[in-house]
């Protein structure tokens, strides 16, 4: 990053790539390279560090140049292609922490201006030590509401939905009810919290559908490809169940003496990394095929800056070749 002239700010934005409908969301800074550099360079290498944005910076050779293109927050910027493709879209992620109403207007009157006209609303996690947001919006339903108050049908708007129900919340049911109000605010689809339990995801789908809930769903898959990443993300992150056959793979290629002790012991350890990613990718394609037959709308893959690893789930798995 550092000699393309670029490094990670402090600040969120949407995930590296995002799918609704079949469509990916390319996020990615401008980047011109000349001499043996542009030999060098390819369009996958340019996808952004996940869940930060970046700043640029004095680049290591005189012939890279870089150019940011929206700023999400004081220090950090998403940044996209000067022109949207017809059917790409840029996806830009709205957190209600420490915000005010005339700080959201101002944004997305700045996406707007830059062709931007879809957003993801999210509360984000409550601030170490708060009680609340500390801002304007102590909810994504007040966010919802407020851009459609404020902006009519100028914006295309994706929330939350948490398949197991969200950690905060009291119940399945109490949960679900609040993503009934995030429709009724203005919302117009879901984005999907990870969910390794198709069974638990087919009874969360029947469920919403019969709270009145139609919105389109666009499922969250996150690729398995490392055990304690994926370990961290279900315990420490969001409370997800790991069904059998993800269970019985992690613990075929066991290389911890417990999940939270980053020192590996096993002399194999390379050999079984690399064993357990290859069994994940293949578990994630199979998961992949669970969600269409379910009849999804969409599908975004976390891609948590695995780019090739990503690519190659993409290909195999039939949803689009990647370029």
């Amino acid at each position: 990053l550092k000699e393309y002239g670029m490094q990670e700010a402090d600040g969120y934005i949407a995930d590296m790539q995002r799918s609704y409908q079949g469509n990916y969301y390319y996020i990615f800074p401008e980047i011109t390279a000349t001499d043996d550099l542009a030999n060098n360079l390819e369009s996958e290498m340019v996808l952004m560090i996940n869940a930060h944005g970046l700043i640029t910076t004095d680049p290591a050779r005189d012939t890279i140049t870089t150019t940011a293109f929206m700023q999400t927050s004081d220090n950090s910027y998403a940044v996209t292609e000067d022109k949207q493709e017809e059917g790409t879209y840029t996806l830009n992620a709205l957190i209600a922490q420490k915000v005010t109403k005339d700080g959201i207007k101002a944004q997305l009157d700045q996406y707007l201006e830059e062709g931007v006209d879809h957003m993801l609303a999210l509360r984000g996690d409550i601030p170490l030590g708060e009680t609340t947001t500390c801002g304007d919006f102590n909810y994504a339903t007040d966010l919802v509401k407020f851009v459609r108050d404020e902006f009519g049908d100028k914006f295309e708007i994706a929330v939350a939905g948490s398949p197991e129900g969200h950690i905060a919340c009291r119940s399945l049911d109490a949960d679900i009810a609040v993503l009934r109000q995030k429709q009724d605010n203005g919302a117009d689809y879901i984005m999907t919290q990870l969910c390794w339990d198709m069974e638990q995801f087919a009874r969360w789908q029947d469920k919403i559908r019969k709270a009145g809930v139609t919105m389109p769903i666009d499922v969250g898959i996150m690729p398995i490809l490392d055990q304690a990443a994926t370990i961290n993300m279900a315990l420490s992150r969001n409370g997800c169940v790991m069904d059998r056959e993800l269970s019985r793979l992690i613990s075929k290629y066991w290389i911890f003496p417990n999940p939270f002790d980053k020192a590996p012991f096993d002399d194999a350890l390379e050999q079984k990394k690399e064993d357990f990613k290859k069994a994940g990718i293949e578990y994630t394609i199979k998961q992949i095929d669970k969600y269409r037959a379910l009849g999804v709308e969409g599908i975004h893959l976390y891609a948590l800056n695995k780019w090739k690893d990503v690519s190659e789930i993409i290909k195999e798995s039939g949803m689009r070749t990647l370029v």
